[in-house]
């Protein structure tokens, strides 16, 4: 006898979806070392941020992403369910601003495993992680009409000042440096027998290498992200992150990047959002397998 589909069930389906969302957030997290990013060994280029903050953030918002999936359970990419979500997310930006004291530890996650996790919702059994990022694009690519003013936010003056897509054009393109890029890198590097924390560093670095990172041109301008760049290509060049090589390189472009201040968030939260649709794909599996017949 088979285990219910993830997608039978309303409530089921939400808190499901849910914990792989805050699962996603606290793998990112663990994930060590992160070239100027908060892991379990240094906080990186963010001096108000550490470890146990980032996974206290990520356990503050599981209702969050339990609420937009039961909004979005079965539904279609339409104004109105845009704009219920938006909602949802900007009481999650208050809970989690609640819980880290101020800290913005996690709003560009809300704003991608949100989508997500509402794509996933809306999907039947069997969705690829390319189909579910595409229903999250169609939401992402209807306006807000309810949200507050952001002209005067970091992510707004970044896009218009450099001239690049940010987390809103990423999401609403269906996010290409997830299912082209994260993705495809983190599968083959299993493929070949390369341990997972390298197979995940691996798929950061890949990120890094094509993103245009909205955090990194805040922080250290195109210096910084060219910095960033290079230093990820040239990990990648040397072999990856399981290499003696890569991992010198790693290491190099980490302190070259603190050293600068400069931090690739961006990256960072599209790499949660690579585990959470990789996590949901196992799990979808995870549900097909007969009862009695272990998964290896």
């Amino acid at each position: 006898m088979e285990r219910q589909p993830l997608w039978n069930d309303a409530a089921e389906c939400s808190e499901q979806i849910a914990d792989l969302a805050v699962r996603a957030l606290i793998e990112e997290a663990r994930l060590t070392p992160k070239p100027a990013l908060v892991d379990q060994h240094s906080s990186g280029a963010h001096t108000d941020m550490d470890f146990e903050l980032m996974c206290r953030s990520a356990q503050v918002l599981r209702g969050t992403f339990a609420r937009i999936a039961l909004t979005a359970f079965r539904q279609k990419p339409s104004q109105v369910l845009r704009e219920q979500l938006a909602a949802i997310g900007r009481d999650g930006e208050k809970v989690m601003l609640t819980a880290t004291g101020g800290i913005n530890t996690h709003r560009g996650a809300i704003w991608a495993l949100g989508l997500l996790t509402a794509g996933a919702a809306m999907s039947g059994p069997g969705a690829s992680a390319r189909q579910i990022a595409a229903l999250a694009g169609e939401i992402a690519r209807y306006p807000d009409r309810f949200s507050p003013a952001k002209r005067t936010s970091k992510g707004f003056r970044v896009r218009q000042r450099y001239g690049v897509p940010g987390a809103i054009g990423e999401a609403r393109q269906g996010f290409p440096h997830v299912v082209e890029i994260a993705l495809p890198v983190l599968w083959a590097a299993r493929s070949r027998g390369i341990p997972e924390t390298f197979a995940r560093l691996d798929a950061l670095v890949a990120i890094i290498a094509h993103l245009d990172d909205t955090c990194l041109l805040h922080r250290g301008g195109t210096e910084a992200l060219m910095t960033a760049k290079c230093g990820a290509r040239a990990v990648i060049a040397a072999g990856g992150t399981s290499t003696r090589a890569g991992w010198d390189a790693l290491h190099r472009l980490d302190r070259e990047l603190v050293a600068r201040n400069a931090s690739p968030g961006g990256s960072a939260d599209l790499l949660a959002a690579a585990l959470f649709l990789d996590s949901l794909d196992l799990e979808i599996k995870h549900d097909r397998t007969p009862a009695g017949v272990t998964r290896l």
